[in-house]
């Protein structure tokens, strides 16, 4: 297990590039198992979910050449579908809470799909009952047994289209049903789809690939099915959750950070939020300059109520962004209401801050009161433990804020969602040790 070794109180400078979307890049590599022909992805971040399911497509017998730094070309004409019943398989995909989006591709193009139960972040439950139900839907058979090791297995002699109301909006289930409608027989029409700019690249890259489908961007897809998929080139998106932790970063280290190449008409109200602290930025092309700033004030409501920000389907506030929301806020002046709507044990790292000196009230387990600090307390580095991604990263943000010696056990958690962070951060001013 390693660790980061972090000296507080230093002050940032300079340019930041931020990696290819994680999120996306998990449905977008399920994806190259549609077709036999060549895909080719670019802007692939190198972070330890996205290389485990590169890896993993790889010891299915998807030809998997590395171009370059970010970019990769996948060939999945011979997929052995009996490695599906090898005991390594069943480790490494349960390894991976992304290889659940394995199953929509499998199932469209082999009539058949089996994983174990995947893991991941350790956020609270996140039922799986959005994908199984559509791909029943859609005329498939689920089938799980405990006592087969707990593997979910699917099959379809033949998909047809149909109608579906997600019973949420899910955007790994959407993307799960989504590819395993674009080739049955039929129209399919998803309603409350997750319309996220992750699932919007998926659905562009799908129909560059001969798939048809329609309202993309709204919570209702028709998909008219094909019966085969052409290989294609893709783009990723920069990672929003990247941007978003760098713009927090910059205000608690009062640090004067450009973050390039954003993307900025699709970081939604990202940018809003945090100007909603007090944040200042200024939109210059497509990068985004953070000032040093001394101060930063929380707006209040306009009857002078506490601001909350809490999460929502896109094109609400995405619930990744508030574990640093929560901690930008710990040295702002004013206080704030998070309420973490989605999952029940977002919020439990907070003791953590509240150990370095924080003034936050954990209500219940899906809201925290975050008096902020305004800088007359500095935080204190201490030793902790990352419990998933984005919590991982807001700690990271405390320490690099407070004065002292902080130490961050697990930062494998870390290393899953953000690619060599303590190298790109100590290109401009950090001091972060790996241990």
């Amino acid at each position: 297990m390693a660790s980061f070794q972090i000296t507080g109180g230093r002050k940032l400078k300079g340019d930041i590039l931020p990696q290819g979307a994680k999120n996306e890049a998990l449905q977008i590599l399920c994806a190259v198992l549609l077709t036999k022909e060549p895909v080719v992805i670019h802007n692939i971040p190198g972070i330890r979910d996205v290389n485990q399911l590169i890896d993993l497509l790889g010891d299915l017998g998807v030809w998997v050449t590395k171009i370059g730094t970010s970019s990769y070309r996948f060939q999945a004409s011979d997929v052995d579908l009996d490695y599906l019943e090898t005991d390594t398989y069943k480790r490494k995909a349960a390894a991976l809470r992304g290889s659940v989006m394995l199953l929509g591709p499998m199932l469209a193009r082999f009539k058949k799909g089996r994983i174990p139960r995947p893991g991941g972040d350790k956020i609270g439950r996140r039922r799986l009952d959005t994908h199984f139900l559509g791909f029943e839907k859609l005329g498939a058979q689920f089938n799980y047994d405990p006592n087969d090791g707990g593997y979910y297995q699917v099959d379809a002699g033949n998909l047809r289209g149909a109608y579906m109301l997600l019973d949420e909006a899910s955007v790994t289930g959407t993307a799960n049903v989504l590819m395993a409608a674009v080739m049955a027989e039929g129209t399919t029409t998803i309603y409350n789809a997750a319309c996220e700019p992750y699932l919007q690249q998926l659905c562009k890259m799908l129909n560059s690939m001969g798939a048809k489908i329609s309202g993309v961007g709204s919570n209702l897809l028709t998909i008219d099915g094909v019966s085969e998929l052409m290989g294609t080139e893709h783009t990723m998106l920069p990672d929003m959750i990247e941007i978003g932790s760098f713009i927090g970063l910059a205000a608690m280290t009062q640090s004067e950070i450009t973050i390039k190449n954003c993307r900025i008409p699709e970081l939604g109200i990202i940018p809003d939020q945090f100007r909603r602290l007090g944040i200042q930025m200024e939109f210059r092309s497509d990068d985004i300059f953070i000032p040093a700033q001394e101060h930063y004030q929380i707006d209040s409501f306009l009857d002078g109520g506490m601001m909350t920000v809490a999460d929502s389907p896109w094109p609400g506030f995405t619930p990744d962004l508030l574990s640093i929301v929560l901690v930008t806020a710990v040295q702002a002046q004013g206080t704030l209401l998070i309420h973490q709507k989605m999952f029940e044990s977002r919020l439990f790292f907070v003791d953590k801050l509240i150990d370095m000196g924080a003034q936050i009230i954990l209500c219940d387990p899906h809201r925290a009161t975050v008096v902020g600090l305004n800088r007359q307390i500095p935080l204190k580095g201490i030793r902790m433990s990352s419990p998933d991604i984005r919590a991982g990263v807001a700690l990271l943000i405390a320490a690099m804020s407070a004065k002292g010696t902080s130490i961050i056990d697990n930062i494998e958690q870390i290393d899953r969602g953000y690619q060599h962070i303590d190298t790109r951060l100590n290109a401009i001013g950090a001091e972060i040790v790996r241990l």
